[in-house]
């Protein structure tokens, strides 16, 4: 039996699916949870529903492929490697290298490095990440599906920034986004859910992971996102600033006697919800805890996200729904539903009760002018279905 395998890897997370062809169906998933942090743990979901969790130390996105390989073996999900016939990396930002998904090789993988300061916390562990499977299936495709492909739809009007354009022409400096393969898979989604077609419909997307970024959907493609040059840009998120102001930055290096390299590290790694509250860049943990840090890093979050929503409702000239994916965006209630209470004056109409469960499904009254709905992003399926649309596995 052919197999592809679709791996996504996030900043503290590690997701694979493995599918079959060409039913596409999911014959092994998990996740590793919280790498590179405290409390990590690995996990593989059987098509038959066993569950296998294993509490162990899963120091980067590399340590996370061994176990993968280690367990799909141990379960008897893969007998011979060979069957597995492609792989497909989520990879967030291709810059102006890469304008389509596609088939990464040894000449092309240092372009992933390159753009490093693109997508400092991801870019680097997605390419060794590569590296690592070239080395395990050597005579295997390794598809590399970039976020920022959905994004190349932008107009330049929201993706040039207000610098001497000949920095863009120069450099490429312009705003690339991120999560655009959750988003499309997440749009076309909302679309099916409300009985229309998506390209009649304005939708805001609130993926809002470790990583966390509000789309604007219309006319069926990316109108504008949160995200930026690089991922840090745009609302709060687990150790990420989002939005700053630039003489911030050079204020601090003065006072701290810092680099800009330093700053920039602690911009990714030691600030949003980590910085806030001073306990965890963890959702779960921050809302577990009752200091006034976390209270306010938690508020901070929420509000950064109403920010953002409510400029795209300007921007686009009205919104027909809110959609919320990713790790909080699918779990949290209490941000949804300070979300949703946000924009009741534009018409939206919680279903408190609905918005207690999660799953896929509208939160909002039957009536509401505008809806809000939880729908669980499947990245996986997308990367599979460019591994199979670019090497004709099939």
């Amino acid at each position: 039996m052919k197999k592809v395998l679709a791996i996504n890897s996030g900043s503290s997370s590690f997701k694979y699916k493995l599918f079959s062809l060409p039913d596409e169906k999911v014959i092994a998933s998990g996740m590793a949870d919280r790498v590179g942090l405290d409390n990590a743990s690995f996990e593989i979901k059987l098509a038959d529903g066993n569950k296998h969790v294993e509490k162990t130390e899963i120091a980067d996105q590399e340590a996370a492929v061994n176990l993968l390989i280690k367990f799909l073996k141990q379960f008897n999900v893969v007998d011979d490697l060979h069957e597995i016939v492609g792989v497909g990396h989520r990879v967030v930002n291709g810059g102006e290298y890469f304008t389509d998904s596609t088939i990464i090789t040894k000449e092309n993988l240092p372009k992933i490095y390159e753009l490093e300061d693109y997508a400092p916390l991801h870019n680097p562990a997605e390419g060794r990440g590569i590296e690592a499977f070239m080395n395990v299936l050597p005579e295997v495709p390794q598809v590399a599906v970039f976020d920022t492909t959905y994004h190349r739809a932008l107009d330049p009007v929201h993706y040039l920034y207000s610098l001497p354009y000949e920095y863009y022409e120069k450099y490429g400096v312009r705003k690339y986004g991120a999560h655009g393969t959750s988003v499309r898979y997440v749009a076309p989604r909302a679309a099916d859910m409300m009985g229309k077609d998506l390209k009649d419909l304005k939708l805001i997307v609130c993926h809002l992971g470790s990583g966390a970024s509000i789309t604007a959907v219309k006319d069926g493609k990316s109108y504008d996102t949160s995200m930026g040059f690089s991922p840090l840009a745009g609302i709060t998120m687990a150790t990420r600033s989002g939005d700053i102001d630039p003489s911030l930055i050079q204020h601090l290096m003065h006072v701290e006697h810092k680099s800009m390299d330093e700053m920039i590290h602690i911009l990714n790694h030691k600030s949003g919800l980590l910085g806030l509250s001073g306990i965890s860049p963890d959702m779960r943990d921050v809302r577990e805890s009752d200091t006034d840090r976390a209270k306010l890093a938690r508020k901070i979050f929420i509000n950064r996200i109403v920010r953002y929503v409510g400029s795209y409702i300007a921007e686009m000239g009205g919104v027909d729904a809110i959609i919320f994916t990713a790790g909080i965006g699918e779990h949290d209630m209490g941000v949804r539903k300070e979300v949703m209470d946000a924009f009741k004056y534009m018409g939206v109409e919680p279903d408190y009760e609905a918005n207690e469960e999660n799953g896929e499904h509208f939160i909002t009254k039957p009536d509401s002018k505008v809806k809000a709905m939880v729908i669980p992003t499947n990245e996986e399926l997308i990367i599979e279905r460019d591994v199979v649309r670019l090497t004709d596995i099939n």
